[in-house]
């Protein structure tokens, strides 16, 4: 079982749901050590005292608000959390929308949410009239000193907390070289959309998505152990000349493109295979999954 990051209550209304805050997302990440290129040594990083350059242990470090030039307000844990103790420890429902109305582009971690001792009954039923409002509680709660914008979310058995960005961290698309909205302002003719329309059926299917995976981190483990047994572990491979021709947007037929992309067969993927006896060896279009 996970360690919980966070533990408080859900408030919202006069309802306090004890909960438990645990992080939704694994770090599958390559993870690749710097070297120094001379002699491949690993390079590392000290915690250092400025004013004297000596290294500082763990235990000796605290937190502090440079409020002017080299002037600091010590802040520690305990100041953090009176500042405001409630905003510390409740999750503070705001108000429910509908789902459909936050953009994805809003949307930044997610963490599930667990329910204490005690809080399992009221838990379930936030998490129920969630699913069957179809909407979202959009709440405030402070975590590692800065406060989030938060949406919760009903997901399977679980209440999900999805920190959100807030609308001045996201750019707006007013300075954007975008095309223009709608079919005329962007010249797409009715027969490239009707082709595109029969391509974006033809690779429809359920979302299953345990079919997809980082294949790239799979290639780049497979070039590590070539290299190791071609013992070349210490050769810096060059860059390749880059190859890259330019394609301008005048040069494109697109109609072309959608007809050769509808006339192909899409590899099987196991919902194509359950599809496979309803469609009757119909042909399906060529379809790419991104890694």
């Amino acid at each position: 079982m996970a360690r919980a990051l966070w533990k408080g209550a859900i408030s919202f209304g006069l309802v306090h749901i004890p909960v438990e805050l645990i992080s939704a997302s694994l770090d599958h990440e390559l993870d690749l050590s710097m070297l120094d290129r001379r002699d491949f040594a690993p390079i590392g990083y000290k915690r250092y005292n400025k004013k004297t350059g000596k290294e500082v242990e763990w235990d000796d470090i605290i937190k502090g608000y440079e409020y002017k030039t080299d002037e600091y307000v010590v802040l520690s844990e305990e100041d953090l959390r009176q500042a405001n103790v409630k905003a510390t420890q409740t999750i503070d429902i705001l108000t429910f929308v509908d789902a459909v109305e936050v953009p994805l582009t809003f949307y930044e971690h997610p963490y599930y949410l667990l329910p204490a001792k005690g809080g399992e009954k009221v838990y379930a039923l936030l998490r129920e009239t969630l699913r069957k409002a179809n909407k979202v509680g959009i709440a405030s709660v402070v975590m590692r000193t800065k406060q989030h914008l938060c949406a919760l979310v009903c997901v399977g058995e679980a209440i999900v907390l999805n920190t959100l960005r807030y609308a001045d961290e996201l750019r707006p698309t007013d300075d954007l070289d975008l095309p223009g909205s709608g079919l005329k302002a962007a010249g797409i003719s009715d027969k490239e959309l009707k082709m595109a329309l029969s391509l974006v059926e033809g690779m429809s299917e359920a979302w299953e998505p345990g079919q997809y995976h980082d294949s790239y981190r799979e290639d780049v483990l497979a070039l590590v152990k070539k290299k190791i047994k071609a013992k070349q572990t210490k050769t810096i491979t060059p860059p390749a000349p880059d190859t890259a021709e330019e394609h301008g947007s005048n040069v494109i037929d697109l109609v072309a493109l959608l007809q050769q992309s509808l006339g192909k067969k899409a590899p099987t993927t196991p919902a194509r295979k359950r599809a496979a006896s309803s469609t009757a060896g119909k042909p399906a279009p060529s379809r790419r999954k991104a890694a």
